[in-house]
């Protein structure tokens, strides 16, 4: 067994690393992988020496591998050593939750390949704080709830975290969402970190989980495996958690890999969004005005407190629902704009007037701090509002709470700067990453102005282990009907994939009336790495989903037909109207790209190894049939059969 942080090759003080480590590459792929049972790919071999340049050199890459490739295993593989050679972790960023659990279950890639090679791979998840338990909301809440499933969570808190006496020695990692796999996402939402809290001045911060985790996975040495949200989280952060001096969310890397990487930018955009509530700004304020300050500042407070209640009770008036989000377009009126730009010029007023009251000496720096980054956090977001053409907008309302959410439209810019300008290592690793073989798409919206890229195809014998059926859905309750019909001919064993959760909602009110021999389960109802392994260990039984179409890696009898139940457009909320927008021709730039895309992904669901075999079922309506046939024909891995 080698020890963690040497180097599984040796190296004089004579020898370059990287001849060393093309070497011990080949021995890998040509020599040990094979004896220990695993296949030669031609395809393997040639991405790991494409790879080899690209750490050589410090370049970004674009390693387009069809599935079977084995891709993961040879960025894995260069990571490791880079950052033993470097003495800084690599940090692997994945597109979800889904296949970050692919890299580290048991069996999982990285404990394969620990077997195969003798290796001790010190590997430590950063999971977004939407991950953790929030022991402020979940101990008030615990008091007002019959949900027996919120009452487990709480008695499964560790009794340290209660007790404000335990010494941090005892402090043990706890909080995370798949240690309570049997909470719902509906409850676990109740109880889970939302952007709404305020960390910074919360009594449990020091003894939180998300505090204890991150204080884990910060002294990894060989990989930091993260979500392509909670990397660019740490992007966006990193500056102004200096600023109050604490460490950023991720440390410092000696590369990065994003696997699946063509879903960089949306990741990108959601990291640089803006979300505000109605009520936040009130608290800080609020919090503001019981410290010692002049009148004239209070005068201005109110005059802020009252515009914001006004300017928030007519964006809820002014909105637009929006079919299969819970996204609401904005009617932004001349009025609306007059009042975001007023509030804008008090609140950069008050952050004057706050300048003056530090200098007073009659505020703590701590509580300055807090105000002074929440106002510029919110002035920021207004002025992109108020600029042309750069933000996009939406209004999110539940029982509760209304946030406004502000996105800038482009992120190409923030990522050159803030991402592409380091002097290491990137690499995007997909399936799907060109567009009829080109990468300047991807690499212009992410602002990457130079790269190397290649492709290389799925070892896989489609023809042989993959059939294609196109059925035409003229009513819903008719494709339910034929839908169970293909679950009970196959026994089950089949992966439904929806385009949106409201679509696999009715589906669940359809089957509910049913009755099938076969379990049904269904995304969201409980943590969903336990719901996948559910699935892949259930004898016969059906998974249901609106998110799995990329990460899902179910080999073997267990899944045997992926049924998609729509094509996977895009939906007609802010975010993709904006890009509509500006669109010469929002039908070919936008729309058809990304349900090929998705098509793509959800299709390579079904085929994961040499021995793999089923059908894919594909439902669209007739005029999509006549419009995209031929688009959808030209992407497929074999000939499709309309019924």
């Amino acid at each position: 067994m080698m020890k963690t942080n040497s180097l599984p090759f040796t190296i004089s003080k004579t020898e370059n690393f990287f001849d060393r480590l093309g070497d011990y590459i080949g021995d890998v792929f040509y020599d040990i992988l094979p004896e220990q049972g695993y296949e030669l790919r031609d395809e393997q071999i040639y991405m790991a020496f494409q790879l080899e340049q690209a750490f050589k050199n410090k370049h970004t890459i674009f390693a387009e591998a069809g599935v079977g490739t084995g891709k993961t295993f040879v960025y894995l593989l260069y990571a490791i050593c880079y950052a033993r050679y470097r003495r800084k972790p690599a940090i692997i960023s994945c597109a979800d939750e889904t296949l970050i659990e692919q890299l580290v279950k048991k069996d999982g890639d990285i404990e394969k390949l620990e077997q195969a090679l003798g290796l001790s791979i010190d590997v430590r998840l950063a999971k977004a704080r939407e991950n953790y338990v929030c022991v402020r909301k979940l101990d008030a809440l615990v008091e007002q709830t019959d949900d027996e499933d919120i009452h487990e969570v709480h008695d499964a808190i560790p009794d340290f975290v209660f007790d404000t006496s335990a010494m941090m020695k005892s402090f043990e990692r706890y909080g995370d969402r798949k240690e309570y796999p049997w909470v719902s996402n509906e409850s676990w939402e109740k109880i889970a970190w939302d952007p709404l809290e305020q960390c910074s001045t919360c009594e449990w911060r020091h003894r939180s989980g998300q505090t204890l985790n991150r204080e884990y996975y910060r002294h990894a040495t060989d990989l930091i495996i993260c979500s392509h949200d909670f990397y660019m989280e740490h992007i966006w952060t990193k500056e102004s958690r200096k600023r109050e001096g604490q460490m950023p969310l991720l440390p410092e890397a000696s590369c990065v890999v994003f696997d699946e990487g063509h879903l960089l930018e949306f990741a990108a955009q959601k990291g640089l969004t803006y979300r505000y509530n109605f009520e936040t700004l009130s608290n800080v304020l609020t919090a503001y005005m019981g410290q010692d300050v002049r009148e004239e500042t209070l005068y201005l407070v109110e005059d802020i407190l009252t515009l914001n209640d006004e300017w928030f009770q007519l964006l809820g008036k002014n909105t637009t629902d929006v079919k299969g989000s819970n996204r609401k377009e904005i009617n932004f009126s001349s009025t609306m704009l007059e009042m975001a730009q007023s509030l804008y010029e008090k609140v950069q007023q008050l952050l004057e007037q706050l300048v003056f009251d530090a200098e007073l000496f009659t505020m703590e720096d701590y509580h300055i701090k807090i105000i002074e980054e929440y106002l510029e956090f919110f002035s920021y977001g207004l002025s992109i509002l108020l600029k042309d053409d750069e933000g996009i907008y939406w209004l999110e309302e539940s029982d509760t709470s209304t946030n406004l959410v502000i996105m800038p439209r482009l992120v190409e810019e923030v990522l050159k700067k803030e991402v592409f300008s380091q002097d290491i290592p990137f690499v995007f690793s997909s399936a799907t990453l060109a567009q009829a073989g080109d990468f300047s798409y991807l690499a212009n919206s992410l602002g990457i102005q130079s790269f190397d890229s290649f492709s290389v195809d799925s070892p896989f014998d489609y023809e042989e282990q993959m059939k294609i059926a196109g059925h035409i859905a003229s009513d819903k309750q008719i494709k339910w009907e034929r839908i169970g019909k293909q679950l009970r001919e196959n026994e089950g064993r089949s992966l439904v994939l929806f385009s949106t959760m409201e679509d696999m909602e009715e589906f669940r009110e359809w089957v509910n009336l049913q009755s099938f021999s076969f379990q049904v389960l269904y995304e969201g109802d409980r943590e969903i790495s336990e719901t996948v392994r559910t699935f892949q260990l259930t004898a016969s039984s059906v998974l249901c989903a609106y998110h799995l179409w990329e990460g899902l890696d179910i080999p073997g009898e267990a899944l045997t037909q992926v049924i998609i139940s729509s094509l996977p457009f895009p939906p007609k909320d802010p975010v993709f109207q904006a890009k509509r927008k500006h669109a010469k021709n929002p039908d070919y730039e936008v729309d058809i790209p990304y349900m090929l895309l998705r098509l793509r992904q959800g299709i390579g669901r079904l085929i994961r190894s040499s021995n793999d075999h089923g059908a894919i079922q594909l439902w669209i309506e007739e005029q999509q049939k006549q419009l995209y046939e031929d688009q959808i024909e030209a992407v497929l891995p074999v000939n499709i059969d309309w019924n």
